[in-house]
């Protein structure tokens, strides 16, 4: 049994968060009662109200969890900015990407329910979160159009979005999957992915 009703209460809202997150992962935002998570925390529905009084609440509360690895990764990427080595930046975002999908398998699920279910919580994470990180992405791609280095008649966001999106979807697909038709060596699927990626948006001026 929880022992949450003992904790202080910020370690306790937490705890409530944590709770929601795995089980929102597991049976979707419209599968999950309040009971059923006030239960699981090991505390009355009360006490999760006065911590959340609606659920729009404790959306939020989910996505600022996050939100401190989201700063630190754009930071990541902004140290990178500017810099002529197109092949270590596409991977260093790869990376990025592949750990934060291996990190928050439970939290992933989550945006794939909210996203499912048409609810709030996915465009919540995308103008909190992902914008930021994707924008930082873009502005890269744009700089190295603007030196003639990419191809002057590809749009940055499409170029940064193509990439991204086919990482996180490798990325995914390890997480749905247990038998995945990728090779076991994500380090060789990644070079592969950027190889064949850089060689199609390069300029050949």
């Amino acid at each position: 049994m929880s022992v949450a009703h003992k904790l202080p209460a910020q370690e306790r809202k937490a705890a409530i968060v944590d709770a929601a997150i795995n089980l929102f992962a597991e049976k979707g935002f419209r599968g999950t009662t309040t009971r059923e998570l006030a239960a699981i925390v090991g505390v009355s529905e009360p006490v999760l109200y006065q911590h959340f009084a609606t659920k729009s609440e404790l959306y939020a509360a989910i996505i600022e969890s996050k939100s401190a690895e989201i700063q630190r990764v754009t930071a990541e990427v902004e140290s990178y900015r500017d810099t002529a080595d197109d092949a270590a930046f596409f991977t260093f975002i790869a990376k990025l990407i592949l750990d934060f999908h291996d990190e928050n398998p439970s939290y992933l699920r989550l945006l794939l329910y909210s996203g499912l279910e048409r609810h709030e919580l996915a465009d919540r994470f995308h103008q909190r979160q992902s914008k930021v990180f994707v924008q930082a992405v873009i502005d890269q791609v744009r700089t190295r159009v603007e030196q003639g280095i990419f191809r002057a008649d590809v749009d940055p966001a499409v170029v940064a979005l193509s990439f991204m999106g086919m990482v996180a979807n490798y990325g995914l697909d390890r997480i749905l999957t247990q038998h995945s038709d990728w090779p076991g060596d994500s380090s060789a699927v990644v070079q592969t992915m950027i190889s064949i990626f850089l060689e199609g948006i390069r300029s050949r001026a």
